[in-house]
């Protein structure tokens, strides 16, 4: 049985090379992650190259999700790489300091100073140092370790409770926006939104630079928690970031809060990817544990699209095997996942009639216990819609848009194939498509099948038709 829930992975030093690569797709991911903290546009171009040609090899549709950068406030560096601090030294964050010592580092958003003031916690290296705000004088920002440890270049610096002005699209997150339209990725990240505005922002660059990526909203500020909903109606989906969002809100009430963001994703038909430190300790030993296996199958079981590994695949030294144990994890929790569609039905209404079709596929595919759904779908939507309910019956996207294809990667329950037909004859479709699962060997013949498309057959349009075939029971001799 194909796994139903996706898994991303970060592309970086220990999985740029093709052999690592092919070795990940390999055992399962089926999306990429390009970080755009690092490296150049050409590097992303080539990895991007490489991914589409050992994809192909495969057989295997593979997304790419660009991640912008985003206005990460970092301190600046030090002379000697890095210092010691203990609890209760004095410490000055200062925007206009040039090379940071034992008292002073530098700030690369120089408005830090305006957005603080006596009392705030900051907190460094995410959360691993804290200290508290005592006075503001101009440029500087005089602060009294709470938690000491090491401080080292260029780490994040958050503020508790949120409320930092910087706006979520830097320049050069606008140049990435044209790298990533450039190399058509599928999905755009967008790091740290406050509101739908700041989302419908970068759905215009990434149009007016040619792109047609599907958006993703990173959510890990504490002031995108009450904007929701508008964050959601203005992207296509959302990442559980719960790295910088554990910071600003505290880690204890994150797991709460994957649950609410997950539910409510799949109640408004997007789409969620849950990210950070899922595989952590793989980053330097082959197994998980104990703890992350649950937290992997507790994502699975709260409806995630996607499972994300960072630091595990791009700079671990086990990605293909942490790839390998998420699968078999994401496959055990999927073997205890609730079915209640009954239930799920009550008080929904459908205002169209494509998504009308699709619950209707999944009502029926669901109580005649038929084999799987095969979505005939040219934008992907329909096959979008049937992902949001747990249905217990496998979802193909059949398409004949290869753009179409590696978006459905990242889709709950959906496994995307390529329908290579382009006639207008009803029955000719049909049987296309009951060929190319049979090809996959994912039906046989004589199994019950529920199909969905739109007619009239060859014009881009909402699906509107639904049809139980018995495979292979009008089969021209």
């Amino acid at each position: 049985m194909p796994r139903a829930t996706k898994i991303v992975a970060t592309l970086g030093p220990a999985s740029s090379s093709a052999e690592v690569l092919e070795g990940l797709i390999v055992a399962g991911v089926n999306v990429v992650r390009m970080n755009f903290s690092h490296g150049t546009k050409e590097d992303h171009l080539g990895r991007a190259q490489l991914v589409r040609d050992l994809a192909a090899k495969h057989g295997k549709p593979v997304g790419i999700l660009a991640d912008l950068q985003g206005p990460k406030i970092r301190v600046g560096k030090f002379a000697d790489g890095k210092i010691m601090l203990k609890s209760g030294d004095k410490f000055i964050l200062d925007a206009k300091c040039e090379l940071g010592n034992q008292e002073r580092v530098g700030i690369d958003y120089k408005e830090l100073p305006n957005d603080v003031k006596p009392g705030d916690a900051l907190l460094l290296n995410d959360g691993l140092i804290v200290m508290d705000v005592e006075k503001v004088r101009g440029s500087e920002i005089h602060c009294k370790v709470r938690n000491g440890g090491v401080l080292s270049n260029n780490k994040g610096i958050n503020r508790q409770g949120g409320g930092l002005t910087a706006p979520p699209l830097t320049p050069k997150d606008m140049e990435d926006i044209k790298t990533a339209s450039a190399m058509k990725a599928d999905f755009l990240a967008v790091s740290f939104p406050k509101s739908g505005a700041d989302m419908y922002m970068a759905r215009e660059l990434m149009r007016a630079a040619g792109g047609r990526s599907q958006l993703i909203a990173k959510i890990e500020r504490a002031e995108a928690i009450p904007a929701l909903e508008e964050i959601m109606n203005a992207c296509d989906g959302i990442m559980v970031a719960r790295g910088d969002l554990a910071v600003e809100v505290g880690d204890a009430a994150v797991p709460a809060l994957q649950k609410r963001m997950i539910r409510m994703a799949r109640e408004m038909n997007k789409l969620t990817i849950t990210a950070t430190q899922m595989m952590e300790s793989m980053v330097s030993n082959p197994i998980p544990t104990r703890a992350e296996v649950s937290d992997v199958a507790n994502a699975v079981l709260d409806g995630t699209d996607a499972v994300m590994l960072s630091a595990e695949s791009a700079s671990g030294q086990f990605p293909v095997e942490t790839v390998e144990a998420m699968d078999r994890i994401c496959r055990e929790a999927e073997k205890s996942a609730h079915v209640a569609l009954d239930r799920d039905f009550l008080d929904r209404v459908f205002k169209r009639v494509d998504q009308s079709i699709a619950m209707a596929a999944l009502f029926t595919a669901h109580h005649l216990k038929v084999k799987c759904i095969a979505a005939l779908t040219q934008s992907g939507s329909t096959a979008l819609w049937m992902s949001r309910l747990n249905s217990g019956v496998r979802i193909y996207a059949l398409t004949p848009e290869k753009e179409t294809l590696t978006k459905c990667s990242l889709y709950r329950d959906v496994r995307p194939f390529y329908l290579a037909y382009e006639g207008h004859d009803r029955e000719k479709l049909l049987r296309e498509a009951e060929d190319t699962l049979l090809r996959a060997g994912v039906v046989q013949e004589g199994d019950l099948v529920v199909i969905t498309n739109g007619e009239p057959i060859g014009q881009s349009g909402g699906t509107n038709t639904m049809k139980i075939v018995k495979v292979g029971e009008h089969r021209v001799a």
